[in-house]
């Protein structure tokens, strides 16, 4: 009976001494620095699919109700922790002490045209953008933000959308969950594009 009552409570260990599945979960997913899927996690932990999954969720919503200080994140395809939004700051000031790189403003167009009209060219962003990006471009593929994803079939022009990473550090899902961009387009955007330079 004790056992049981312990093994419901998520205790860090079971029966065996070998540790609750809250707890491997919570020891593998320390030390990723990439979010793992589901059934990677079952695989290494084997255990069901969807026993993980019920627990990952529980301990999402456990983290987010005890208020503590790092939340766990359904993104990009896998779960990872993550700091929670109020706690950022003091994190920034910690880690970075204002010396991480941040991107340009020409990075953020380039990679803003990227990620809304992927897959698309140099050419393209360029056309959008009205300024070369060649080499705006080679920095955010060398950050990992961006990467090949073919090539044109009538010019051959590679193209280039966003990575999994671009979806990890914006914190989202699937690139459905980008803000809609309706609301800050001028009405005749279609024109805009139309027009010669």
């Amino acid at each position: 009976m004790e056992n049981r009552l312990m093994a419901e409570l998520g205790e860090p260990t079971s029966e065996s001494g070998d540790p609750s599945l809250r707890a491997a979960l919570e020891a593998v997913l320390l030390v990723v620095d990439e979010p793992v899927a589901e059934i990677t996690l079952a695989q290494v932990l084997e255990r069901p699919t969807n026993e993980i999954a019920v627990t990952l969720r529980d301990l999402a919503r456990e983290y987010t109700a005890d208020g503590r200080g790092f939340d766990l994140r359904e993104v990009a395809g896998g779960w990872r922790f993550y700091t929670r939004a109020e706690c950022a700051a003091l994190v920034e000031r910690f880690v970075r002490d204002g010396q991480q790189a941040r991107l340009t403003q020409a990075a953020l167009e380039t990679l803003s045209v990227v990620a809304y009209r992927q897959p698309v060219s140099r050419a393209k962003v360029a056309a959008i953008r009205g300024v070369n990006s060649d080499g705006v471009m080679r920095t955010l593929a060398a950050r990992g933000l961006v990467e090949e994803a073919g090539t044109e079939p009538e010019g051959q022009a590679v193209l280039y959308r966003t990575t999994s990473y671009f979806l990890e550090r914006l914190g989202l899902r699937d690139l459905d969950e980008l803000p809609a961009l309706a609301p800050f387009l001028p009405d005749d955007v279609e024109n805009l594009e139309e027009q010669p330079k």
